[in-house]
């Protein structure tokens, strides 16, 4: 098999999850997510899955004018895979949320496969203090969120999206996910190689068991055969006990500070690189090498850097 042994690095830079009083880490301005990105690359993620937020407190914006500062700079400083989110934020509408993947045509969007209850409060035992008013507001509100990500949502996306020649990064969050996947490439609106993020530990999802991430693997080689390329996100402190596994069951994985804020116990992740510099000695040690852009490129089948619009 082409490119045996390589490992996808997906870096996610920002999110909407965390808020920057968690972290002072965690990039907000266009020139912090820039270079959260480009260093990323250098450290070896062949993909950074980016986010958008609003300068001044930090609040998620999809605003496509939002995300043009930093994609342009990205581009001219690094050959590293971009790819934009059409998650968001769990509290905007479909419309919002793949405006700006619709705009710049990036090689690769994520796309998440099916709605769910979408529980961020928890993190309210550990974080206490915040600068902004929404930070406090959009963790308690999430005790009531579900996360729409209804079929019509889901085929709005694939109809708008797919004549830009963008591929996918399949978010999902649970084996309903897979079964929901399936039903849209039967439906031929999807096409292999799939690129599916299987994601363990939010509250709402599958948990961040091993046994739960075997589940998962076991369903998709079910339904997908040799028709998909996997990866693992494991959020929170999971997120390298998991990668590990993933990597040596031949996996790709995702680390970011969108996913994780930490790097071990009890200790806050300098940098989004650092996480990546972490999963790459992992990987290595496993004997396996971490995927280049362009590797990665060939091995997703992507249609390249120069037709993209930004």
């Amino acid at each position: 098999m082409a490119n045996a042994g390589k490992v996808i690095i997906t870096c996610a830079v920002t999110g909407s999850i965390h808020t920057p009083s968690m972290s002072p880490h965690l990039p907000v301005t266009a020139e912090e997510i820039a270079q959260a990105a480009i260093d990323a690359a250098e450290a070896g993620a062949a993909i950074v899955h980016l986010h958008a937020r609003n300068p001044q407190d930090g609040r998620p914006d999809q605003s496509p004018e939002a995300f043009e500062p930093f994609l342009k700079v990205i581009k001219q400083r690094s050959g590293v895979v971009i790819n934009l989110t059409t998650g968001g934020s769990p509290y905007m509408s479909v419309e919002e949320r793949i405006r700006p993947a619709a705009l710049y045509k990036p090689e690769i969007a994520s796309l998440n496969m099916g709605s769910m209850n979408f529980g961020l409060f928890p993190m309210l035992k550990r974080f206490k203090d915040f600068k902004h008013s929404w930070e406090r507001e959009m963790l308690e509100n999430s005790k009531d969120l579900v996360f729409r990500n209804s079929f019509k949502d889901i085929r709005y996306a694939l109809e708008t999206l797919n004549e830009t020649q963008t591929r996918y990064e399949f978010e999902c969050y649970d084996t309903s996910h897979l079964y929901n996947l399936h039903y849209f490439w039967t439906e031929g609106l999807v096409q292999a190689p799939l690129f599916i993020q299987t994601v363990f530990g939010l509250l709402g999802g599958i948990g961040p068991h091993p046994d739960d991430l075997m589940h998962m693997k076991r369903t998709a080689d079910r339904l997908f055969g040799e028709h998909y390329r996997w990866s693992v996100l494991g959020a929170g402190k999971a997120q390298m006990p998991l990668a590990a596994m993933g990597a040596a069951m031949g996996g790709n994985v995702r680390v970011g500070l969108e996913d994780s804020l930490w790097i071990g116990k009890g200790q806050l992740a300098p940098s989004n690189a650092a996480q990546v510099r972490q999963v790459r000695k992992i990987i290595e040690g496993l004997g396996l090498e971490a995927a280049t852009p362009d590797e990665a490129r060939e091995i997703l089948g992507l249609k390249g850097a120069d037709r993209v619009n930004f």
